[in-house]
């Protein structure tokens, strides 16, 4: 089972990443939105229920597409994060009881149509729109202000009113359908590429390199979220900041409303999922608020999401058509992943080719034939998934089909742990695929981000024999000659590689060891392994029981560490790697301390606060000699309490007798 798994999440994470960058960098669709949305979540819901599979590139870890190199790329002062979401009635009643268990029953949400379009963040400055950034990978976007100020429904200036001096508002770029008609005509007639959907010719128009181009494309905005310093103090939650933009000439929609329980906010769905065809632009949804700032605050994040929000996605459609064959795919972890091949057949408008199965449990629980005709459904936990066979269209003396005894790609007999539905070839350091996929992972973006390198540089390098293991990438500067040959790799591409090889010897050794490739180790838990045990070679010479030691750090990942260190072709790549100059050791910064009244204590904060805003209160107590928590336990010395702090957090701090001090104490603490 679990090579299966393993395999199918490195097929989906590989497709995602290349269609987000296809649509964010290139403006390129391959993909309907839709697809796009159901493909992410099933991946989700397989990370979800097998998280030591995921795969460290990720896309849903990431919030957006990468940064196109076109337009300067703006740091975003607050993160553009993407909402969970769910397709079926059970689940938004579960964020309900998540809710309220956090901040009691005293809750109120607002619900918004889900515009099917661009995210955008504008900044003003007193009144006037000095910066417009998209969503980007959510920490940094692209600045497209000269494009948007091209919508003529986003005000240059606004009237005098009593706005911050600063603030951002949050909101979607959309076309209308009758212009998206238009438009897309006009461009077939010219024997132009058309647009699948008005959110990819949205999308497409506002990453034009010429404004005036951009200015004849009909573009839209609502404008839907308030950001500002000490934005508590001009109002108490969601809704009156919404009346608020109204009144100084944004463009709102008319169709939000305010719920008094998850009842109304049920009742508001099932309007819309009826009355969305009458709109004049495409939502796929609804957007479920907590009204509350100070209850938002409360319930927090999680690292990609807000837990004080969810969208709700309408269902999709079934369809039946033919299944043609299938197809199997060996991942980086040998997992092997049946693909089904079908006949093509309209879908929620796209075409869909291929469908999901998971695994030989699905295949044999599905009973599939050779030649079936099969029922296809777009729905939120699998896009696009066989549901089931119509044994009554089955063929004649049609073969069951029988999964692979043998690796489709090396011809290694296939191995299936007990209890795991996945099979996977073990051949990890002779199969292909399993190869070429550790390379482009070391290369990756959030992993050694080798400038130059691509992964299908990466293949071109494999064929020719030049590289089968990560070390072979720092010997490649002895091989100029052969590098000449490669097809299409002039000397320019051939320097920038072996610069950017050269550049990655610098990266630190939480990067390195996420790049490794280790099962269960992602971007976090590298960090938190690097930060804890310093340099390899500590983490190496310890057991299991020191690694689970580690915060954060269980049974499983600290076995797949342990066994993965302990294996001598490990060590001897590790001892080539640390010969090429490569950074297996922290580098200790020396950290400068405003006092060390706090030193030694932990701390958590909750609610809140008259003189600080949360961020400001961490850092303080940071500076201080203190250490932050993120949750309560025995392991806290202080939890510093705001107004309208969680019921839940005050009954487990004072079950576990956890001190609960005020923001001036905290402060007299510091000062003494």
């Amino acid at each position: 089972m679990s090579a299966d798994i393993r395999s199918k999440i490195e097929q989906l994470s590989k497709e995602l990443n290349e269609y987000n960058y296809q649509y964010y960098v290139l403006a390129n669709s391959l993909i309907s939105d839709y697809d796009f949305d159901h493909k992410l979540k099933e991946l989700e819901a397989l990370e979800a229920q097998y998280p030591e599979y995921k795969d460290p590139n990720s896309p849903t870890q990431k919030v957006g597409g990468d940064i196109t190199q076109k337009f300067n790329t703006v740091k975003h002062k607050w993160p553009m994060m993407s909402l969970g979401n769910t397709y079926n009635e059970q689940e938004l009643k579960d964020f309900d009881g998540r809710v309220r268990k956090v901040i009691g029953d005293q809750v109120q949400y607002v619900c918004e149509l889900k515009f099917d379009g661009l995210s955008i963040s504008l900044t003003y400055e007193h009144g006037k729109l000095s910066k417009a950034v998209t969503r980007g990978d959510g920490t940094q976007g692209d600045e497209v202000t000269n494009n948007v100020r091209t919508i003529r429904s986003i005000p240059h200036q606004l009237k005098p009113g009593n706005y911050p001096e600063t603030f951002e508002i949050r909101g979607e770029i959309f076309m209308h359908k009758s212009a998206f008609l238009r438009l897309n005509q006009e461009r077939e007639d010219n024997g132009e590429q058309t647009y699948a959907n008005p959110r990819n010719f949205a999308s497409g128009t506002i990453k034009l390199q010429d404004s005036a181009e951009v200015a004849k494309r009909p573009l839209d905005c609502f404008l839907y979220f308030l950001y500002a310093d000490n934005r508590n103090r001009l109002f108490d939650n969601h809704w009156e900041s919404l009346e608020a933009v109204k009144s100084w000439g944004f463009h709102v929609s008319e169709h939000s409303k305010l719920c008094q329980n998850i009842d109304e906010v049920l009742a508001f769905i099932h309007h819309w999922d009826e009355a969305r065809h009458k709109l004049s632009y495409e939502i796929d949804g609804i957007v479920i608020k907590v009204n509350d700032y100070a209850q938002q605050e409360e319930l927090g994040f999680t690292a990609k999401s807000p837990r004080w929000a969810i969208s709700y996605k309408f269902k999709a459609e079934r369809v039946e058509t033919i299944l043609k064959s299938i197809s199997y795919q060996v991942g980086r972890t040998g997992a092997v992943t049946p693909v089904a091949n079908l006949q093509p057949v309209q879908l929620a408008g796209t075409t869909v080719k291929r469908a999901s199965l998971h695994n030989a449990n699905e295949i044999a629980r599905l009973d599939l034939h050779e030649g079936d005709t099969v029922f296809v459904e777009k729905g939120g936990e699998i896009i696009p998934k066989i549901i089931s066979a119509n044994v009554e269209k089955r063929p004649a003396n049609a073969v069951a089909i029988a999964y692979p005894t043998h690796c489709p790609e090396c011809g290694t007999e296939l191995v299936r742990q007990e209890g795991e539905a996945v099979h996977y070839c073990p051949n990890e350091d002779g199969c292909k695929p399993q190869i070429v996929g550790k390379l482009q992972h070391f290369i990756g973006r959030k992993m050694m981000d080798i400038q130059g390198l691509g992964d299908e540089t990466i293949v071109a390098l494999y064929n020719q024999g030049l590289v089968e293991k990560i070390s072979d990438l720092y010997s490649l500067a002895s091989k100029t000659d052969q590098l000449a040959g490669l097809e299409r790799f002039g000397q320019k591409s051939i320097d920038n590689m072996l610069n950017g090889i050269e550049a990655s010897k610098q990266k630190p050794f939480e990067k390195l060891l996420f790049a490794l490739g280790i099962r269960h180790i992602g971007e976090t838990i590298a960090k938190k392994l690097a930060q804890y045990f310093k340099n390899i070679d500590a983490l190496a010479a310890a057991s299991i029981s020191e690694i689970e030691a580690v915060p954060d750090i269980g049974l499983r990942i600290a076995e797949s560490i342990h066994f993965y260190l302990i294996e001598p072709a490990h060590q001897e790549e590790i001892n080539r790697l640390k010969a090429a100059g490569l950074q297996f050791e922290v580098e200790e910064k020396e950290v400068i301390l405003a006092g060390d009244g706090l030193a030694g204590k932990t701390f958590l904060i909750s609610g809140v606060f008259a003189e600080y805003s949360r961020e400001e209160l961490t850092a303080l107590i940071e500076s201080h000699g203190g250490k932050m928590l993120s949750g309560i336990s025995a392991k806290l010395n202080f939890l510093v309490a705001g107004d309208k702090m969680g019921p839940s957090k005050l009954a487990k701090a004072e079950k576990l007798q956890v001190p609960i001090i005020s923001e001036a104490q905290l402060l007299t603490m510091i000062n003494a």
